[in-house]
């Protein structure tokens, strides 16, 4: 009897001691390491003999409030990287008074060589959902795929926005961009988390190859496998994708806990291989602002520097 007491006390200071640690963990991922934005750099020898290199600024899922003065910061410095070719896979916005700002915010990128796939927080904005739907094989709700139980975003706006420059819109897209030494081919498609993905078809004038080197890489908002096989079997030497978040909440040592889509946890943000093609997933500017918060997985772009193989 007398050690049930200490054995009580110390029962209790364990479960408040979970509740402190519960409860720092959250501030810091509401409040903290949601602004504590990262710039990934890599390399790929992955171009054809006679290249120049070629830097690519990929980024995604900015879900986009007027209000976030941080990340509005961090937008207004990628211009400083200058890179050759901007990738952007969609959830810029979160909302219709974003639209805007982040087409100030990015103004000079979109004066460069770009192509832009939307997302679903492109179409429509950010709605409450059940966060443990994420758990699930498909957290989609049943009606997600029409997009109906979110309020609807001027999607055409925000394209004549973000396309106003040199960005090209390649949401069920060929595009041919020509760069100093090298033309890269783009095949692109719409949202596949909404079903939206319409795969294009050939383009003679996209696929006409010229004296020059080529390049062929495919531009996805979220990386449904369905789709990475399209772009695989079309003949893709790169593709890039976003809507993962990197997982959002991720656990040291272990990593992503969910990816939103049926990609494998593994594969939830940075370079990994679809049939061994190169896949680069960003992790992702931001986050829903119903769940705006990120743990153990900072807020990133990357750049990719992209150069000729070795062999």
């Amino acid at each position: 009897m007398t050690s049930a007491k200490p054995l009580a006390l110390l029962g209790g200071a364990g479960a408040l001691a979970a509740v402190g640690t519960a409860a720092a963990a959250h501030v810091w991922a509401r409040h903290v390491e949601i602004n504590l934005f990262e710039i990934r750099a890599l390399d790929l020898h992955i171009l054809p003999s006679g290249a120049q290199p070629i830097r690519v600024l990929h980024m995604s899922d900015a879900h986009l409030l007027p209000e976030q003065t941080k990340k509005r910061e961090f937008l207004r410095s990628l211009a400083s990287l200058e890179p050759d070719l901007v990738v952007n896979t969609g959830d810029n916005v979160a909302s219709e008074g974003a639209i805007d700002a982040i087409a100030r915010d990015i103004a000079p990128l979109l004066e460069r060589p770009g192509v832009v796939a939307l997302g679903s927080n492109d179409k429509y904005a950010a709605g409450k959902r059940n966060i443990f739907r994420y758990l699930l094989r498909d957290p989609r709700p049943k009606n997600f795929r029409d997009g109906v139980q979110n309020e609807p975003l001027e999607v055409d706006r925000l394209v004549e926005k973000l396309t106003a420059g040199e960005w090209t819109n390649v949401s069920n897209v060929r595009a041919l961009i020509e760069l100093p030494g090298c033309d890269i081919e783009v095949v692109g498609v719409d949202d596949p988390h909404l079903e939206h993905d319409e795969f294009p078809p050939v383009d003679p004038a996209c696929a006409a190859r010229t004296t020059r080197p080529s390049f062929k890489i495919g531009v996805t908002h979220a990386p449904y496998k369905r789709v990475l096989d399209q772009f695989v079997d079309d003949g893709c030497d790169l593709i890039f994708a976003g809507h993962t978040h990197g997982g959002q909440l991720a656990l040291p040592y272990f990593g992503a806990i969910v990816t939103n889509c049926d990609l494998h946890r593994s594969q939830a943000k940075g370079l990994s291989f679809h049939r061994g093609v190169p896949l680069h997933v960003s992790g992702g500017i931001g986050a829903s602002p119903f769940y705006n918060m990120r743990f153990a997985n900072r807020p990133e772009v990357t750049l990719l520097t992209l150069r000729p193989r070795l062999t």
